[in-house]
């Protein structure tokens, strides 16, 4: 699973995600990209899941992930007492905007694409759409 080599802080607070993505919101390393329709947290096993799924359904192509886990989730042990501080990590998330592309593929025909970005939709919290590369 993904997770940051070394952070310097290892407890996050939750943060609010706000406005639409002005970075990554555009096809950069394949023909086809699924894109984010809404925010919210995909957890690094989520995204290994999809990594699996694309390319056991694109095994000729290439996939490209567009998004990294950087955002610790703590969690305090049920049952326990309030006061006793806050919880260990949990696990890691990426944090997504609206307009964020996720993964992208190349080297193969959009009808292939369709059908793997389908298989990785079905594993995602969020809604997403496909786009292609946008020519220069």
């Amino acid at each position: 699973m993904l997770m940051p080599k070394r952070v310097k802080w290892r407890k996050q607070q939750r943060g609010v995600i706000r406005g639409n993505a002005t970075r990554g919101n555009s096809v950069a390393f394949g023909e086809f990209g699924l894109q984010s329709l809404e925010p919210g947290w995909i957890p690094s096993r989520t995204i290994e899941a999809a990594r699996v799924a694309a390319s056991r359904a694109v095994p000729e192509g290439k996939v490209f992930i567009r998004i990294f886990p950087h955002h610790s989730v703590t969690a305090t042990p049920a049952e326990t007492r309030l006061g006793t501080g806050k919880g260990d990590i949990e696990y890691w998330t990426a944090v997504v905007k609206p307009g964020t592309v996720m993964f992208e593929i190349g080297g193969v025909s959009e009808e292939i694409a369709r059908k793997a970005f389908n298989r990785v939709a079905h594993k995602l919290p969020v809604k997403v759409r496909m786009i292609g590369r946008k020519p220069l």
